[in-house]
């Protein structure tokens, strides 16, 4: 099945409103930008997927299936699913956006950090299942599911997009092949059996660090595989490998219910903690529950399982202890600061994920920053990219450079940078004297010397998130420097070893909110890389 190659330029917004800036993920057939809505300057996801040539009249009907399936899905399993917000049919493409998710596909976590214990990748089975439950339920197939589909989050429980594309062609598959299940690689309709093979090869990828059928670069190739090829045995599974071998059965009638699945991963989780975990609902038609309340029925357990899932999974590096003791006495005000950007404030809390209008105090104003190599494009006019010698590299605004440099015996440094007409700053913390929590870190090590500060108020908590797939917590407060009150947005990220960077953005607090100082942040977060 050949896919549509025509060339798009993304300098075109999408819908004439929302334009990639840079891309955070690619699968087959599937690559996905971090975008700006033109209209509000929210962050936003633009995921483009090839059509085949033979598509037809489907393609014309693809936006609106794919509005419908998503929002009935997010209406049957609130806030575990990415909410789509426009469609378009461009270039041979089709162009889905949702709403920014604060989280990592499950492949880029892998990429980063290796294979999961088979504990740890039971508990985000038992997740994924609890979403997969809801549509069933609802009488909604996936269909497309695929590690990159899965988002794991930080502060709650993962999110699953790319609901709606299955029927939209006349083509079994559209992306990721290699997670096809063999009935959709013999052209049949997909149907919950199908949702349930691809848990199974997610399992496996997870426990063995690769897909259970390789790509081989050729849709048909890979499907073939798929259908015809014997199933590598599972060799770091454990105790998951009867669950994950019997969803790989070739024959769809074969594999274990949903409710079979989940007693054995929910098995395997009661056996590693003596705690068994809340169990969802019984989903079958006897039970009489709502589909909302099976996304619902595990949230107790889910918060330590998401919280022990995210410092391995995925894309945060920015929050990590923006000083260590022998450098966070100097950093309050003018060497901290910040406006929004993942954060919470007094008005407004949490990542940048959707629903809301405008960016609010406390952080839905900036996006955390996508992958990829920082360069001039993309970048906002008059941008650069400095390459630092202590190691790191971000892009500055016109005529920023740095300020200040200040070191610890070679184990810690900050460099400060700015410009004289400008009384906004960016300070950039690196230390090798830092613990294993980076939410410590901000309390423990960084508050105390903060306190002593003139004007000092912390505001909102400090949140633990992960940044370009490691361990980071976000801080925010208030400090005076020189008689200005001044607003800062610390991240820090831990590297491992004892190591860490933290950002610290710092505004005037009557600027904090501009749009320049909000495009500012988001640039520095995009494009900071270690």
């Amino acid at each position: 099945m050949a896919m549509g190659r025509a060339h798009v330029s993304t300098d075109r917004p999408v819908a004439g409103r929302f334009r990639p800036v840079e891309i955070t993920h690619r699968e087959t057939n599937r690559v996905r930008w971090y975008a700006d809505d033109l209209r509000t300057g929210r962050p936003f996801l633009v995921t483009r997927i090839g059509l085949p040539p033979d598509a037809g009249d489907a393609v014309r009907r693809a936006p609106s299936r794919v509005l419908r399936t998503a929002g009935i899905v997010s209406r049957l399993c609130p806030e575990r699913t990415a909410t789509v917000v426009e469609t378009a049919v461009e270039g041979g493409f089709l162009w889905i956006v949702t709403a920014w998710i604060d989280g990592t596909p499950l492949d880029d976590v892998l990429a980063g950090e290796g294979a999961f214990d088979p504990v740890r990748a039971a508990r985000t089975g038992l997740d994924l299942l609890d979403v997969l439950d809801a549509a069933h339920a609802g009488g909604l197939t996936h269909g497309e599911l695929s590690p990159g589909e899965v988002f794991l989050r930080p502060g709650g429980p993962l999110v699953v997009a790319g609901y709606g594309l299955t029927g939209t062609t006349p083509a079994p598959r559209l992306t990721a092949p290699s997670y096809a299940a063999p009935e959709q690689a013999r052209g049949e309709p997909a149907g919950p059996a199908a949702d349930l093979w691809a848990l199974g090869a997610i399992l496996y990828a997870l426990c063995e660090g690769r897909a259970p059928f390789r790509d081989r670069g050729r849709f048909e190739a890979t499907l073939r595989g798929v259908d015809r090829l014997p199933l590598r045995a599972p060799v770091r599974a454990g105790p998951l490998t009867p669950v994950v071998q019997g969803l790989l059965c070739k024959e769809a009638r074969e594999r274990p219910t949903g409710a079979a699945v989940r007693e054995a991963l929910a098995r395997v989780v009661r056996e590693d903690t003596g705690v068994a975990p809340t169990a969802g609902p019984d989903t079958r038609p006897r039970g009489g529950h709502s589909p909302a309340l099976l996304c619902a029925g595990r949230e107790v357990s889910r918060r330590a399982v998401v919280l022990g899932a995210v410092p391995a999974a995925a894309g945060v590096a920015a929050l990590v202890l923006a000083a260590t003791r022998g450098l966070s006495g100097t950093a309050t005000g003018t060497s901290s600061g910040p406006p929004p950007a993942s954060a919470s404030g007094p008005t407004g809390s949490g990542p940048p994920d959707s629903g809301r209008d405008e960016p609010e105090p406390g952080g839905r104003g900036a996006a955390p920053a996508p992958t990829g190599p920082p360069g001039s494009a993309g970048l906002p006019p008059g941008y650069r990219t400095l390459h630092a010698p202590e190691g790191f590299s971000v892009a500055l605004p016109a005529g920023w450079q740095r300020l200040d440099t200040s070191g610890v015996s070679g184990l810690a440094y900050r460099v400060t940078f700015g410009a004289d007409d400008d009384p906004r700053r960016l300070a950039v913390t690196y230390s090798e004297r830092v613990g294993t929590d980076a939410v410590a870190v901000w309390r423990d090590d960084v508050e105390p010397l903060l306190r002593r500060s003139g004007g000092y108020r912390r505001i909102g908590g400090i949140r633990a998130t992960t940044y370009r797939g490691r361990e980071a917590a976000d801080m925010e407060w208030f400090t005076a420097a020189d008689g200005t009150r001044v607003r800062t947005f610390g991240r820090g990220f831990l590297l491992g070893g004892g190591r860490g960077f933290s950002l610290r953005w710092t505004t005037p607090a009557d600027g904090w909110a501009e749009p320049g100082s909000r495009e500012a942040l988001r640039t520095f977060l995009r494009t900071f890389r270690p």
